[in-house]
């Protein structure tokens, strides 16, 4: 069992900013559980929460009007979460994550395209076993509930994800229960 690094995880998005620009934003402090072996994919489980308060898109006003009810509301919904379904192999190093996205308070299936990148004993102390994988999505923030400002933002929603999960054998999936 290995637990995500918060401080090694990120979630790096970017949206259409009224025909000008893609905005790109992150968010920092995602927590969460994965289950693996690499030799057997098809008992592979993950669950990992974002907490949306940390998101940033480099200004703290444009963050706060983001965060507010009109967008993604994340004083009522402070977590964006994925539970994992199955995971199918596509490659060496190459995976499909199928799962679940729970954002706005809204669930939606949503597939991750995954690169393994990496699992061993990690260089710097403490020398924990580490796991690292690299994933993209692209969704629609309108199947998410989350329709406003449609002339200024666009739907697409483009998501990078760069986890690293450490070694945990006490770690416990929470599974559909609130932070």
């Amino acid at each position: 069992m290995y637990a995500l690094d918060p401080v090694h995880t990120r979630v790096m998005f970017a949206i259409d900013h009224a025909g000008f620009s893609r905005s790109i934003g992150t968010v920092s402090g995602t927590t969460g559980t994965l289950r693996m072996d690499p030799d057997d994919w098809s008992s592979a489980q993950l669950e990992a929460w974002v907490p949306l308060q940390r998101m940033d898109l480099g200004d703290a006003e444009w963050n706060r009007a983001t965060l507010a009810p009109g967008l993604l509301d994340a004083h009522r919904h402070p977590h964006a979460v994925y539970v994992s379904e199955r995971v199918e192999p596509l490659g060496p190093r190459r995976l499909r994550i199928h799962g679940r996205l729970t954002l706005h308070g809204v669930t939606r299936p949503v597939a991750l395209e995954a690169v393994f990148n990496d699992v061993s004993r990690h260089p710097l102390p403490p020398f924990r076993r580490t796991a690292g994988f690299s994933a993209t999505t692209t969704l629609s923030r309108a199947d998410f509930g989350i329709t406003a400002w449609p002339g200024v933002i666009g739907d697409t929603v483009e998501l990078r994800l760069e986890v690293e999960a450490v070694a945990a054998p006490d770690a416990k999936f929470t599974w559909d229960t609130d932070r």
